[in-house]
């Protein structure tokens, strides 16, 4: 069996604690995961910090960063078949799923080096500058030690967004992932190893709350990276105002997907189904609220509850499975609670809405594609699932579409299907979310900021927008005048 050992200061370790994390698609042991004693954080974290300060990291050209960065992509490649193999053991993604993870880590990394080499680090304001007074410069520095906090839908992703702008922008971090999927983050700790990454930049743990709740508490941490659910987010954001740490917080959704009259129904009901069951429902920019215009509705249901037949639920190994298992009972029963909640409600179930068994489905947590018809009172037009849920709604206008799309307390992301571009273009601009697709769901693009608005989180991931979210800004000034009696301050205290 695998061992999954803390990755401190360069080296790996055992614990006096540990457990054996499980497939959720067949309960069977995937690997001992050791975790880490208090002691064991203090020294993640005073690695990180002496690693930061060391000559050998600090002085490191931002050129030789991106060569680490892309020595790191080819690195992941070269090992895709063992990633992959273990991002579905351990997150029961399907095998579709977990190699495209694979190489959007890799290209992730790829993309950042290219932004790295472009980004300028010091640059002077011509405008605030004045020959013969004063010259200006904006100086951008790294922010320092960052506790990173990943989830457990996509381990591998998650810890490639994290770890990479802190390599990039010059910081360290100690790096804590979801116990539920430890594995992939600690092939990648070898690759950072291997690809030159110098001690101590790079530390990964795993744990649990208490585990995360100490890293942030810990004194020499600068900024903490959490990607979670909004209630935890908001109780990390109350932990992190105690040092006032910067944050940047990827939090949860409940994202509008809305389907115009002139939409193209067979591409369009396809996107809706990939939009919330891809993963299992288990993304927080699933399309869960789906908003069809009511000229279409009846035709649009028809076609949306006759194609989901052909979406195939069952084991992740199978290269023909739409999606998994969810990934644990806790989740499980998370999710048929609001199942249960939405039947009592009075919400009109159209398809789902069980457990599936039977075979090797009797090993996991299995959930049939489920579709209520429902109102913007119930209550999973609310609240984020996680699940494989939808709640569809139809509507008169666009501009009630609109006014239902921004009806919720999240804005992570949203899409629109239309054939009219520029209709499109006028309700995506309309729409509180940070993303907004048109005729497309879930794609994104390395180079391009990701975050949410409202309580769906701080800051952003990826693009120019994730590499300045760990730097700090120096306004750096240079006297241009040495004559004592043109000092503009000669005169205020003589």
């Amino acid at each position: 069996m695998r061992e999954i050992k803390l990755f401190i200061n360069g080296e790996f370790r055992t614990g006096e604690r540990s457990y054996v994390s499980e497939n959720p698609a067949t309960g069977e042991p995937v690997a001992k995961v050791y975790l880490p004693s208090d002691k064991d954080i203090n020294e993640a974290v005073d690695a990180a910090e002496d690693a930061f300060y060391s000559e050998a990291w600090r002085a490191l050209d931002p050129m030789k960063r991106a060569d680490l960065l892309e020595a790191i992509g080819e690195k992941i490649k070269e090992r895709r078949t063992e990633l992959t193999e273990l991002e579905i053991a351990d997150s029961g993604s399907c095998i579709r799923k977990a190699k495209t993870d694979v190489h959007n880590a890799a290209s992730y990394f790829k993309v950042l080096a290219g932004q790295l080499r472009k980004f300028t680090f010091e640059q002077k304001d011509e405008g605030a500058s004045r020959a013969g007074f004063s010259q200006n410069y904006k100086i951008y520095e790294p922010v320092g030690v960052c506790a990173q906090i990943i989830p457990w839908n996509f381990p591998l992703v998650m810890a490639a967004w994290k770890i990479g702008p802190v390599i990039a922008a010059g910081c360290t971090t100690v790096l804590k992932t979801a116990q539920e999927t430890p594995g992939t983050a600690s092939i990648l700790a070898e690759i950072i190893r291997d690809a030159g990454v110098p001690a101590g930049v790079v530390n990964i743990i795993t744990g649990g709350a208490r585990e995360g709740e100490l890293l942030i508490k810990h004194p020499k941490i600068r900024k903490v990276a959490f990607t979670g659910s909004t209630a935890v987010g908001k109780r990390i954001m109350q932990t992190a105002s105690h040092n006032l740490l910067k944050l940047s917080l990827e939090l949860g959704g409940k994202s509008p997907n809305i389907v115009l009259a002139d939409a193209d129904l067979s591409i369009a009901v396809d996107g809706a189904l990939y939009a919330f069951l891809y993963h299992a429902g288990q993304a927080c920019d699933s399309g869960t609220r789906l908003l069809v215009d009511e000229k279409i509705y009846p035709e649009f249901k028809e076609a949306l509850l006759k194609r989901i037949a052909d979406v195939k639920v069952g084991v992740p190994t199978d290269p023909a499975t739409s999606y998994g298992p969810v990934i644990s009972k806790k989740q499980f029963d998370t999710i048929m609670g609001y199942i249960n909640v939405s039947k009592k409600e009075g919400a009109k179930l159209l398809c789902g809405g069980e457990r599936l068994t039977g075979g090797d489905m009797d090993k996991g947590y299995y959930i049939q594609p489920t579709v209520f018809e429902v109102g913007p009172d119930h209550t999973i037009f609310r609240e984020e699932i996680f699940g494989p849920v939808l709640a569809i709604t139809p509507f008169k206008t666009i501009d009630e579409a609109v006014r239902l799309a921004n009806r919720s307390v999240y804005g992570l992301a949203a899409a629109v299907w239309t054939r009219d571009s520029k209709q499109a273009q006028l309700i995506a601009r309309s729409i509180e979310s940070g993303t907004v697709w048109i005729n497309e769901y879930h794609l994104l693009n390395p180079g391009m900021p990701f975050g949410g608005y409202k309580q769906s989180g701080l800051g952003r991931e990826m693009g120019e927008e994730g590499l300045r979210a760990y730097l700090e800004v120096k306004h750096l000034w240079v006297s241009d005048c040495d004559e004592r009696g043109k000092k503009p301050w000669f005169d205020a205290i003589f």
